[in-house]
């Protein structure tokens, strides 16, 4: 029996859709208000993952540029049908319910076409979509009926369906109401696949936090009537002591030896209480097989990777894939060719504060980690962060005669601060696990901020890492460490990463 990692997507990877073409495996993640947007990762064997591209790789394809925190890109789930991939996504608070193809998942992707309801031009108002073709060949547009925009924004109609036209990019007819599970909060992420004559109905339910889990129901045809599992939910961690919380959010799939599989997401939360998940919602799987009709799905058990390493010297004139910026593109942000062999931000007053920070950046994969970076600040201020969201960073600058840590959580601000009258620094973070004082950890990780100075490492700062957790930020992303600038020109030759989960 295969032996799968988990996690199996590590970081910022959440609300996971995998297809099948062949002997290889593409799955999506969603990246809410990050660019490039929606990553697609593939696979043979469904143990080693490469990032091979993204879908929003233009500033256009999503409208992340406003969108508020925790909007934009929401859930994707893709499919392929006759040498298409097909790819549905809601951009919340952005451009709406939208419709991606391309002919090779590593792009590029069309301009993305936005779903209409039968009778108006406004789009179809619901998140997480879903595609299904019956023999008829007209595809079946199932989704979560939380309401965002117009009479009733906010509330939840439970899961819908139209028929759809793909090519008019037009809804059919009126949404219907399909099963929307045993009655837990916030039924949503519908699949509906066909198996052995029927139709099944995956969805998630009981809310993104620690009662997530997997429920399905089946029926005769790909409208219903739906018909609950006996055993409902399927999946959830709850009221467990699992190392892998929030378990929910999946996709079905026959992997590489045949077995049923299923990519979900979940978290590796930390602490007493198991209260704080340092790197968001990551994407896992397991093990699914059919019984007496109905599918039965394992626990997901935690299987961390070996340690790994990264480093970027930007030689090249082009970003490597795992850079994101936020609410724009890296190459929006940062210059790879006005200096050869540096990274160039320019300040422009912008901090990390703000909706579209002088940020580039990368997910933190590990629960333990240290990235390091050579800067130039001669002309500048920047420096390392960590960042969740404009109202939850950390980090350390330097330039103006100083070294600078700062800790920004919640609407509370504390710095550190020293003299420093070099022009090129070393910058670190670090997360590590608490020091053992003989009682219970209380936080997920500490996270340290600091320099080399003089060939010796020095740290400014020590930040309790639960502030930079999911549960407090109340975020659906997770951290993502990288370079900034905020006044000047800052140039960056080198920025180096390793971490592991030990």
């Amino acid at each position: 029996m295969t032996a799968y990692p988990n996690p199996l997507i590590p970081g910022f990877n959440p609300d996971p859709s995998v297809v099948r073409v062949g002997d290889e495996y593409y799955l999506a993640t969603s990246t809410f208000e990050y660019l490039p947007g929606i990553p697609i990762y593939r696979s043979r064997d469904f143990i080693t993952w490469e990032r091979i591209g993204h879908v929003a790789t233009r500033p256009d394809q999503l409208a992340v540029e406003r969108v508020p925190t925790a909007g934009g890109a929401w859930a994707p789930t893709v499919r392929h049908r006759d040498g298409v991939f097909h790819l549905v996504i809601t951009d919340a608070m952005g451009r709406g319910m939208l419709h991606f193809t391309a002919t090779d998942a590593a792009g590029p992707w069309s301009d993305g076409d936005l779903i209409r309801r039968v009778d108006s031009d406004e789009g179809v108002n619901g998140i997480d979509p879903d595609l299904a073709w019956p023999d008829d060949g007209t595809p079946y547009l199932t989704y979560s009926g939380l309401l965002l925009t117009g009479e009733g924004q906010g509330s939840h109609l439970g899961i819908q369906q139209v028929r759809v036209d793909l090519e008019a990019h037009r809804a059919l007819e009126h949404p219907r109401s399909l099963w929307s599970g045993s009655g837990l909060m916030f039924p949503e992420a519908p699949h509906l696949y066909r198996h052995d004559g029927r139709w099944y109905l995956m969805i998630a339910e009981g809310g993104t936090e620690r009662g997530h889990g997997i429920s399905i129901a089946r029926g005769d045809a790909p409208a219903g009537p739906f018909e609950p599992a006996p055993s409902n939910p399927l999946v959830s961690a709850r009221s467990t002591d699992r190392p892998i919380q929030n378990t929910g959010h999946g996709d079905l799939v026959v992997g590489p030896d045949g077995e049923w599989l299923v990519v979900l997401l979940g978290v590796r939360p930390r602490s007493m209480t198991r209260a704080f998940s340092a790197l968001g919602r990551e994407t896992f799987v397991t093990r699914a097989r059919w019984v007496d009709g109905w599918p039965e799905i394992d626990p997901v058990e935690l299987a961390p990777r070996p340690g790994s390493t990264a480093r970027d010297d930007f030689d090249d004139d082009r970003f490597a894939s795992d850079w994101i910026a936020v609410r724009r593109l890296p190459q929006q942000t940062g210059s790879l060719t006005e200096r050869p062999g540096w990274l160039t931000l320019h300040g422009n007053g912008a901090t990390l504060d703000d909706a579209r920070p002088v940020f580039v950046g990368r997910r933190q994969e590990h629960l333990h980690s240290t990235s390091r970076a050579l800067f130039d600040v001669s002309t500048g201020v920047g420096g390392l962060a960590v960042r969740y969201d404009e109202r939850f960073h950390v980090g350390i600058e330097a330039g103006d005669g100083r070294l600078r840590a700062h800790a920004h959580l919640g609407g509370l601000w504390q710095e550190w601060s020293e003299p420093f009258d070099g022009s090129e620094v070393e910058l670190l973070l670090r997360t590590r696990r608490p020091a053992d004082d003989g009682g219970f950890p209380r936080t997920s990780d500490v996270i340290e901020l600091g320099a080399v100075v003089h060939g010796e490492e020095r740290v400014l700062a020590e930040i309790d890492g639960r502030f930079l957790s999911s549960e407090v930020t109340e975020s659906f992303t997770g951290r993502v460490v990288g370079v900034f600038a905020t006044r000047g020109t800052v140039a960056v030759d080198w920025f180096a990463y390793e971490g592991d989960d030990e």
